[in-house]
């Protein structure tokens, strides 16, 4: 599927033509550079991979320098491929936000924002253990019970305890354009998406 690479912007809101209220994500998606085409032959499977951001030239590797070079571009931050791209494209050529138009739907792929570590109320939705009678008061957030005791003598794989929560791959699927600015690279999206400012993200059409 064609996309792009992008970085999230922010977030603001805008009026529809009906004047409904709709909050909207603003997204700088390119350009990008193809710097690699896989084809059945060579590789096993058809794909475009694209490059996005500069990247100082001091903190690239040796073989990733000779790998953009062949692409006629300077080292790049993000690197990402896609899957049966709708058109051809050629190593070295730009992919930039006119390959979406107002009314399209897309999905986009992004990093959630890291909590850090958290407990199971706030990372599982758990209501708690209840209120203060008899003499507790200091386990209101708690789990409660983790199983038995005599059997199985330990804790089920898979049980929703305490942990570091946030940091995931995050797609949200139909999300509609609202409007694309081509000469400023950006595009405003309907609805929130996963990730914080700065963060890199990829729209697929």
């Amino acid at each position: 599927m064609s996309g792009i690479i992008g970085k999230k912007v922010g977030m603001t809101s805008v009026f529809s033509a009906n004047g409904k209220y709709m909050p909207c994500t603003v997204i700088e998606a390119g350009p990008c550079v193809v710097t690699q085409v896989k084809t059945l032959e060579k590789d096993g499977y058809t794909s475009v991979q694209l490059a996005y951001d500069e990247k100082k030239e001091k903190n690239t590797s040796s073989a990733m320098k000779g790998h953009f070079a062949k692409a006629g571009t300077t080292p790049k931050r993000k690197i990402v491929e896609f899957k049966a791209f709708a058109t051809e494209k050629n190593l070295g050529e730009a992919v930039t936000v006119d390959l979406f138009a107002e009314g399209d739907f897309v999905d986009i792929v992004g990093t959630s924002k890291g909590k850090g570590f958290q407990g199971v109320v706030k990372r599982h939705g758990f209501g708690g253990v209840g209120g203060t009678t008899h003499g507790q008061h200091d386990r209101l957030r708690a789990p409660g019970s983790l199983g038995a005791s005599s059997w199985p003598s330990r804790v089920f794989k898979g049980m929703r305890m305490g942990g570091r929560m946030g940091g995931d791959r995050v797609t949200i699927q139909n999300l509609e354009v609202i409007k694309v600015i081509a000469e400023k690279n950006l595009i405003i999206i309907k609805g929130s998406i996963a990730g914080a400012k700065g963060s890199y993200v990829t729209i697929e059409k």
